[in-house]
């Protein structure tokens, strides 16, 4: 592995955006969102994609300096057209908003429509909970999952984050797909020269398939296959749920706001679809005192964490745990990158001009 000081490593994703056009208050937020991926070990939402942002922003199809047009408010919501905006800014942005009418209000929501990858959903959730409310993020993205029994792909990975508070900066924050994987994932696996695990994803055929290559060209041409819904195929393991969630995902997201949903949302040869949003935030203390659900919180994550494993495995987690930890690891190791995601980064860097940072390697 690659470590890079999480600085530098915003920095030099913030100046390839600022390179590629994008206002420097944007790319900045976009470079923190992204690098904040890779520093939870979620690499598949992380600088790794920066090759299909410079891809979409040369192309027209992503966007800096765009003020987003107001469709629809009310003292408790609002909804936008983003009109091809970066994603990860727009909604930090629009989640500030919604919080702020949180505070006021108790309830603050908004949708989003005509935007563009958001990075990690689970980010934006994290934003309310460190304000002492409940914080609720959606996207919806390209058609990858197939629903159950069908062979066609109708809806994207459509991700849910859920975030909530404890005490002295404890957090519940679970950011999940309603697929098996994402489609980030998948491009881990080929980027790493890796065969899929089995029962993730179906080929044309609808039968599994484990080449991520093949997989990433048929969804991308829409000639078949896809992502399976969370809990698998058919119906005994639950994929029935994972597949009614993410329609769930496209009702918020996209019927909310007016945007494209279902197999309407597409994936180009060169950067991602335009996607839907949703985000919410809830007051802790529109239920009680914010302290009093701070506290009970810590008591279930404790009573979650204090459990005894199974064999042969170490502690118990919960969602979010993981994460904040690798983050801390981060902190001070470095932010860790694969030397291809590293590579890539290289690449880029240098078709624009841009000099690299120092790093850490590890074997």
């Amino acid at each position: 592995m690659v470590f890079v000081a999480r600085s530098d490593l915003e920095n030099l994703c913030s100046t390839l955006f600022q390179v590629l056009g994008i206002p420097k208050n944007e790319a900045d937020d976009s470079a923190h969102i992204l690098v904040a991926a890779d520093a939870r070990g979620i690499a598949s939402h992380g600088v790794g994609r920066i090759r299909r942002y410079a891809n979409g922003i040369k192309a027209g199809l992503l966007k800096g300096g765009i003020a987003p047009a107001l469709l629809h408010k009310t003292p408790l919501s609002f909804v936008v057209d983003a009109e091809g905006a970066m994603g990860l800014s727009l909604s930090k942005e629009s989640m500030e908003k919604v919080i702020a009418i949180a505070k006021e209000y108790g309830i603050g929501v908004c949708s989003i429509r005509n935007s563009n990858h958001f990075g990690i959903a689970g980010f934006y959730a994290e934003m309310a909970a460190k304000q002492d409310m409940i914080g609720i993020a959606m996207t919806n993205t390209a058609a990858l999952g197939v629903p159950t029994f069908a062979r066609k792909a109708m809806f994207g990975t459509n991700p849910i984050a859920f975030a909530a508070p404890g005490l002295d900066g404890k957090m519940f924050s679970l950011d999940m797909a309603t697929t098996t994987v994402t489609r980030g994932k998948v491009e881990v696996y080929e980027r790493e020269g890796q065969t899929l695990p089995p029962g993730l994803a179906v080929g044309v055929n609808g039968l599994s398939t484990r080449d991520p290559i093949a997989f990433l060209d048929d969804t991308l041409h829409l000639r078949g296959g896809g992502l399976l819904p969370l809990g698998g195929e058919g119906e005994h393991q639950g994929g029935y749920k994972g597949y009614g969630l993410a329609v769930m995902v496209d009702i918020l997201t996209a019927l909310t706001s007016g945007g494209a949903f279902g197999e309407a949302v597409k994936d180009s040869e060169i950067t991602s679809a335009r996607v839907c949003h949703f985000l919410m935030a809830l007051r802790l203390d529109i239920f009680r005192p914010s302290e009093d659900f701070k506290r009970d919180m810590s008591r279930m994550l404790d009573a979650l964490t204090s459990l005894t494993p199974i064999e042969g495995v170490d502690r118990i987690y919960y969602a979010g745990l993981k994460e904040h930890e690798a983050e801390a690891q981060a902190a001070v190791k470095g932010v860790p990158l694969s030397p291809a995601v590293w590579d890539a980064l290289k690449t880029i860097a240098d078709e624009l001009g841009v000099p690299i940072p120092s790093v850490r390697k590890e074997q």
